[in-house]
């Protein structure tokens, strides 16, 4: 009994590795464990962000971590523009990242060149999803080791411009959100987040109120008082439209206001 239980645990091992290997081919429960190791990647960091939409403003926020003391922090980022008006946030493996980033640049560059204006972020993301999906289908590919959270803000049919958030993975999958998370803590950041926009709150936060619940939000799950240097705040408005990127001096008084808050 005991040599036909080490003979089916050999086979099941042995059966799960056959399909592990090609990323094109699905186990006979219907998983691709090459996407999902893709997405384990995502929590190697150890980091969380966070995307947010307020009435006018979009804003994602997340940890800055520096490896080694002889590191330049202004060096070490994963809050970027893509184009003037859109921006993100890479969470995971950030060479990947900075691979897909320079795609992305490319896709809006292309698309103002044909179309004579900024590409919308619904487009771009749904773009963005399509490349990401493609890598799932050919064995000689791999899957982006990362979560993107993209923001910006788009003209809506009244003519009035509105704030956007959109989240993508490994998976090719794409979503329009209120507020959402990826990352290390990702499930506690969205946990977090429900609660917060029950009855529709988000969608009258200022921008300032906005920018203080992200912060919130890391300091919540990750039970942690940051400092300035310790964040990374990217923040598109209907003021301008652009991205641009918060200064210390700028999340310090954040954090100031935050702990006068509570």
């Amino acid at each position: 009994a005991g040599c036909r239980t080490g003979n089916l645990r050999k086979d099941i091992m042995g059966s799960r590795s056959q399909y592990d290997t090609f990323i094109s081919i699905f186990s006979p429960d219907g998983r691709l464990y090459q996407v999902e190791y893709a997405f384990k990647a995502i929590k190697g960091p150890a980091l969380t962000s966070v995307g947010i939409r307020g009435e006018k403003c979009s804003v994602v926020v997340t940890q800055r971590k520096v490896p080694d003391k002889l590191l330049r922090a202004e060096s070490v980022t994963h809050v970027f523009n893509i184009t003037k008006t859109l921006g993100c946030v890479i969470t995971g493996r950030i060479a990947d990242g900075k691979a897909f980033l320079y795609r992305a640049r490319q896709e809006a560059s292309d698309f103002w060149y044909k179309n004579g204006y900024d590409m919308p972020p619904s487009a771009l993301a749904k773009r963005l999803a399509d490349i990401a999906q493609l890598t799932t289908q050919y064995i000689g590919s791999r899957p982006m080791g990362i979560a993107i959270i993209l923001v910006g803000m788009e003209l809506e049919d009244d003519g009035t411009y509105k704030p956007k958030v959109y989240k993508f993975d490994p998976a090719g999958s794409y979503l329009g959100w209120f507020a959402t998370a990826c990352g290390q803590k990702e499930t506690e950041a969205i946990n977090f987040l429900e609660k917060k926009h029950r009855g529709g709150k988000m969608e009258n936060l200022s921008n300032d109120d906005t920018v203080m619940l992200g912060i919130s939000t890391l300091q919540s799950v990750l039970a942690t008082d940051f400092k300035a240097a310790e964040l990374e705040v990217g923040i598109t408005s209907e003021d301008d439209r652009t991205f641009r990127l918060l200064t210390e001096a700028d999340i310090d008084k954040f954090l100031t206001a935050i702990a006068e808050k509570d």
